[in-house]
């Protein structure tokens, strides 16, 4: 048996983060990853010499004295990341059936206001107003901003106002609404339930600065693993937790798939709540408890195709699209069965090999769970456990892939003659690779009529189990970061860890 002062179940980016937190503060730390590949949604894939990220498709808020920038030096991974700044014009192209303009999201608030004011110039002082209300609300959230929260978050302001009645609030023209919402893939945007701070969050780290991580953000994991080795710290894969065992009322160890036990004095969930509390042996908890974390719903998933161009036939383009059928984009996530596609994003990574070419693409439509229920009980994880989930699966990859490629060539009519070869992901996918309950993109859904209930504190009611990650406040590269502050903050002090990193 092995004793640790920590033992983090899970190497996602909010575990690795944590990890690193608290071996430089001196704590004996071991990650355990159930996968051979560490990082959860910073993996990366190649296929035909092809990268292919898994989740980090670009970043924000890593110009210097950004927030993202500063938390990266602390981790000393920012001055090593190989990055390329989107289009300052326009980083995000937003655009829909029936309607020739592509739509631009541009980097610097000034400059968002300048870009769509030539496409709305009736519309200046309505945009100047919603940057200025973007920015208010970011305020309220002291700790995305790197800055002392003596507060509790469930005191914040803006918690239970919805994003869509907001935006409409802010002006009549409803193209201008569903332009401003045009990036909500980023958080899986549902206009009957998205609170108004995940909205404004995201899209301001995003219009702050906006990054593409070069061949990869698997180089995020990379980094972060080097480091924390170089302090001591441990890290294993294929380590799967089975179960996490409490006794006299603290965790006393957790046990892997192979019958191994792990001794540790505290223990840090970075998998999803309801998991944790699937595999933990407890009295200690309360069924209302954990009933709670079983019945929260999850984020909806997704469906990717990722293509493989044949070389020097795409020129690269430096910004993203968000492409809709309808002029509605908060619905979109609704569609499925022969309805479906609704929408698509299509992203285009930045590979070291050419400047002028791009390797490939990855395009992105919303699917829903249900609609892969018959192939549920078939898992593809790691080499001990890889089921065939049968021809019909197969079959219905491909159709919806065709589908799906079908929408871009009317925006990309010669699309079909530069690719090379394709690989589909599904919600299963995520659910497996990436340990995302029901395959959910962005972890549990939050709801601006009970935005109490989807807030996750990085204590439980057993003193020595803490939870980190994507599902505590927020999703992204910043909030799963802000995330493992919290988390730490509980070790080491909050305010003790802001000011540190607020020093690197």
């Amino acid at each position: 048996m092995s004793q640790y002062d920590i033992v983090i179940i899970g190497s996602g980016l909010g575990g690795l983060e944590s990890a690193y937190i608290l071996c430089k503060e001196g704590f004996k730390v071991l990650v355990l990853e159930k996968n051979r590949q560490l990082g959860g949604s910073l993996q990366i894939f190649v296929r035909d010499k092809a990268i292919f990220d898994t989740g980090i498709h670009y970043i924000g808020g890593l110009d210097e004295g950004q927030n993202l920038n500063q938390s990266f030096k602390y981790f000393d991974i920012m001055d090593k990341l190989h990055l390329h700044k989107m289009d300052m014009d326009g980083f995000d192209h937003i655009s829909f059936d029936g309607d020739p303009i592509e739509y631009k999201h541009a980097q610097g608030y000034d400059n968002f206001v300048e870009q769509l004011s030539q496409q709305f110039p009736k519309e200046r002082e309505v945009l100047k107003n919603y940057i200025k209300q973007i920015q208010e609300v970011c305020d309220y959230f002291p700790l995305y901003q790197l800055k002392s929260d003596d507060a509790p978050i469930l005191g914040t302001k803006y918690l239970d106002v919805n994003a869509r009645d907001f935006i409409a609030n802010i002006t009549t023209n409803t193209k201008l609404q569903n332009v401003l919402a045009g990036s909500n893939p980023l958080y899986a945007g549902d206009g009957s339930k998205t609170p108004l701070y995940v909205h404004a969050l995201v899209v301001n780290t995003y219009i702050e600065s906006s990054y593409k991580c070069v061949d990869g953000g698997a180089q995020i994991e990379r980094l972060l693993t080097k480091n924390i080795k170089a302090m001591g710290g441990e890290i294993r894969n294929y380590a799967e937790v089975t179960k996490i065992v409490e006794k006299d009322g603290i965790i006393t160890h957790v046990e892997l798939k192979d019958g191994e036990r792990i001794e540790g004095k505290n223990f840090i969930s970075n998998i999803h709540p309801a998991s944790t509390m699937n595999i933990l042996e407890s009295t200690k908890i309360k069924k209302a408890y954990s009933n709670r974390l079983q019945g929260l719903e999850n984020s909806t998933s997704a469906f990717i195709v990722d293509i493989v161009l044949k070389p020097n036939t795409f020129e690269y383009r430096n910004n993203n699209y968000y492409h809709f059928k309808r002029n509605d984009v908060w619905s979109s996530m609704n569609f499925t069965g022969n309805s479906w596609p609704d929408i698509y994003c299509m992203f285009v990574p930045k590979s070291s090999r050419s400047d002028k070419y791009a390797d490939s693409m990855t395009v992105l439509s919303y699917m829903k769970y249900d609609e892969l229920k018959e192939w549920e009980n078939t898992f593809a994880t790691i080499p001990k456990q890889r089921d065939s989930r049968g021809q019909k699966y197969e079959e219905f990859k491909i159709k919806r892939a065709e589908r799906l490629i079908d929408e871009v060539q009317k925006k990309i009519p010669n699309i079909r003659n530069v690719i090379k070869s394709y690989t589909v992901s599904t919600p299963l996918t995520y659910r497996d690779y990436i340990g995302a309950r029901d395959g959910g993109l962005y972890g549990i859904a939050k709801d601006y009529r009970d935005p109490l209930r989807t807030f996750i504190s990085p204590t439980t009611k057993i003193p020595n189990l803490f939870f980190t990650g994507q599902n505590l406040n927020m999703h992204g590269v910043l909030g799963v970061t802000v995330g493992a502050i919290r988390t730490c903050g509980v070790f080491v002090g909050q305010n003790y860890l802001i000011e540190k990193i607020n020093k690197a």
